[in-house]
């Protein structure tokens, strides 16, 4: 990461540190952040979420618009991702650092969401081979203070549980065409079942011990990193090797486990602190922290 330069006496405290289980800011090995998270705060869309771990930050946008189905898929709708990498977030993003890691992470959301078991895309299908719903989450990184694929996946389904589908009216129009009504409330209109929706855990290796939630400068120490989309219940929905570095089977074993049972917590913090969103929301509240 070409944004900060770390001098070979802070990569070995770095390191050392992670062998002893005492990282730099304090945390042990597999302890995560608190995270502040914020939904329902940009009126002009159809759902939207602010997040905030650590030094990073994202804000997501979801729009969902009329379009037609892919007709291979004729009763279905779809969606799209994308992550915009901009150079006032991180030096590290200027050139095609940018735009390279949002197609990356824009790969791995769309790799895990491709699931049918994931969302149910029927329910946003309107008339078959004819009209859906595309819902387009748009991620805008507003600071940089490392692990990004966890805290987008964790800000998209906090925005995708908050979104509202309109509940259309279909009428038969003149010559056999169906008119499509718009509901004039904003407020009437259907939820996401997101209770399936994966989170990405990166899990990094440092030395001869990994580590979950990195930070910036303990991600320039990693020798390599997996990316594990993980379900509520621990299912593996997808796994990506990213750095140069090598990982032994034994240690990929250990990964994998730690980032299942990792997943598993934030869900568990998550889908707790979403029921209670809708609340908190009518009692003019806005935001809350939840720890793994």
């Amino acid at each position: 990461m070409a944004g900060i330069n770390l001098s070979d006496a802070e990569k070995c405290y770095i390191v050392h540190g992670v062998q002893d289980d005492m990282r730099n800011d304090g945390r042990a090995c597999e302890e995560y952040r608190s995270i502040e998270l914020e939904t329902g705060l940009i009126a002009t869309t159809n759902g939207s979420s602010r997040l905030r771990l650590g030094n990073t930050e994202l804000l997501t946008g979801i729009k969902v618009e009329l379009g037609t189905p892919n007709p291979h898929f004729p009763n279905e709708g779809w969606v799209e991702f994308h992550v915009d990498c901009s150079p006032n977030a991180s030096p590290s993003f200027q050139g095609r650092g940018g735009q390279n890691l949002s197609n990356n992470i824009c790969n791995h959301l769309s790799r895990i969401y491709a699931n049918k078991g994931v969302l149910d895309l029927s329910k946003l299908g309107i008339l078959p081979f004819k009209y859906c719903w595309v819902v387009h989450v748009d991620v805008l990184i507003l600071e940089c203070g490392g692990n990004l694929f966890d805290s987008v996946s964790i800000a998209v389904k906090a925005a995708l549980f908050n979104t509202g589908i309109p509940n259309i009216k279909i009428i038969a129009g003149d010559e056999g065409e169906a008119e499509i009504i718009l509901p004039d409330d904003p407020l009437d209109s259907l939820s996401l079942d997101t209770a399936k929706c994966p989170v990405l855990v990166t899990v990094n290796k440092i030395g001869n011990r990994h580590i979950i939630d990195a930070t910036e400068k303990e991600e320039l120490c990693c020798n390599a990193s997996i990316v594990l989309g993980v379900t509520k219940r621990g299912l593996i929905t997808g796994m990506r090797k990213i750095g140069h570095g090598s990982l032994d089977p034994e240690s990929i074993s250990e990964m994998v486990e730690t980032g299942k049972s990792t997943g598993q917590k934030i869900h568990q913090a998550l889908n707790k602190l979403l029921t209670l969103e809708k609340g908190m929301l009518k009692d003019g509240e806005k935001s809350s922290y939840f720890e793994l």
